[in-house]
Parts: structure tokens; sequence; C-alpha cells
């Protein structure tokens, strides 16, 4: 439970377990408890056929259960926050990617995107039934992976063709930017302080994003010191295994 396609992938596969009180997540220790009526083994079943090595820690009773509430408005109005700043800079680095000849900024724009569609995804599935919301992870997760598809195929051109070297003043700034949008992201969900496993995931997964965008700024820096494309297009495969690796996540979800 490192992300929050994961997380949505077990609650939509006990989304219709009508003998489910709640879900009570801790993705740090990737844990869950399941506070449910009658025996554990339907719910055991359904999780051990996602292949997340589901072990049962423990089966007790709880005396005077009830449900928190929670601030489902105020997290919801956040994350479309968060997914509008992702979907901006989408639109930002996949249109100078192509402009400055970058692969590494093309494949972070989708790994944006990405984020986008996760995000999109919990919001727009809300309230939905179990077969809108199973439509709308295969939709999501086909198109992901024929982007990142189209990318190798271009990273695997590029590296045979005669490319020119990518600017990568353009490379640098963008991704300096596209920093400083995550940056923004991570302080609104940690100012939200919210202890909700899926905001907790949504901070890893922008965390994560951090990191792509500094090895895009190390690239650039590295095209500039050697003069050399390559360092471009290794970044760019990176990218785009990390972005087939989230489709394939997102694909799980509509099973």
């Amino acid at each position: 439970m490192d992300c929050p396609s994961e997380e949505q992938m077990i609650r939509m596969k006990l989304a219709d377990l009508t003998n489910i009180n709640s879900l009570d997540f801790d993705i740090a220790n990737r844990q869950l408890t399941v506070f449910h009526t009658d025996n554990h083994d339907q719910i055991f079943q359904r999780l051990d056929n996602l292949k997340f090595d589901t072990s049962l820690i423990d089966s007790v009773t709880t005396d005077n259960y009830t449900s928190t509430s929670d601030n489902t408005s105020r997290e919801r109005k956040l994350l479309w926050q968060v997914l509008a700043i992702n979907f901006f800079f989408f639109a930002l680095e996949i249109t100078t990617g192509f402009i400055s000849n970058s692969m590494g900024l093309v494949a972070d724009s989708l790994d944006m995107l990405a984020d986008s569609i996760v995000y999109g995804l919990a919001l727009f599935a809300v309230g939905g039934t179990m077969t809108r919301k199973k439509n709308i992870a295969k939709s999501a997760g086909y198109f992901q992976l024929t982007l990142a598809i189209f990318g190798f195929i271009e990273v695997i051109r590029r590296f045979i063709g005669l490319e020119t070297v990518p600017a990568f003043q353009t490379m640098i700034i963008i991704s300096i930017l596209a920093l400083i949008g995550n940056g923004l992201c991570l302080y609104l969900l940690q100012k939200s302080k919210s202890k909700e496993a899926h905001m907790q995931a949504s901070m890893i997964f922008t965390s994560n994003d951090v990191i792509v965008n500094l090895g895009v700024i190390v690239a650039g820096g590295l095209v500039y010191l050697t003069n050399s494309k390559y360092p471009d297009l290794i970044i760019g495969t990176i990218v785009f295994f990390i972005v087939g690796q989230g489709a394939f996540k997102i694909l799980k979800l509509s099973k």
C-alpha cells in the first residue's frame, strides 16, 4: 500500500461486501484493519487475489464500534487543487519537451499525467456504481499504458537515429518549475495534517515525483557537460518504465 492506486485497488475489491463497516489503512506499516460483521473468509480471499502477499495478523472482537467522521469535503477540495497543479505541469512539460527535443521532460509530463489519472479516478468515481468505477479504471489504465509504449518506441528511435542534443536549459528550467509545483502539492497535503490513508498515500506519491524532477534536472546537467543526447534518453526510459508500472496497477482495478 505505497501509492494511491493500491489503496484504491483494495477499496474497490471490497466495495460490494455488505458486511464491511469501515477500512483503516496504515500506509507506513503496510497494514489494513477491517471492521466487519460475520466471518472474514470472503474478505481475506478477495485481498489474497490482489497478490499483495496478504497475511492475516489477527482477528478480534471489537466492542462499542463507532465509525469516525471524516472531512470529505475539505479533502476533496484539496485533491482537486493537487489534480489541477499536476495537470497544468503535464501540459507544460509535454509541450516544452517536444519543443526542446527532450524525452526526459516528455516522460516526466506523463508521470504528472499518471498522478492526475490516479487523483481524478478517486474523485470522479466517488458515489458511482462498481461497474462505472471499473470502466473508468480500465480506460485510464489502457490510456496510460499506450502513452508509455509510445514513449518507449520513441526513445528507441532516438537511441538509434541521429537526433539533435536536447536543449538542456529548457530541461533544467522546466524541471525546476515542476519541482516547485510538486513541492507546493506536498506542502498543501502536509498542511492538511490529515491522517487518512489516501491523503498519506498522496504525499508518498508526490514525494516520488520530486525525485523524478531531480532526476531530469541532473540529466539536463549531464547533457550540458557531455553534449550528448544519452543522459536525456536514459532518464526518459526510467520514467517511462515507472509510468508503465503505474498503468498495470490501475488496470488491476478493473478486474
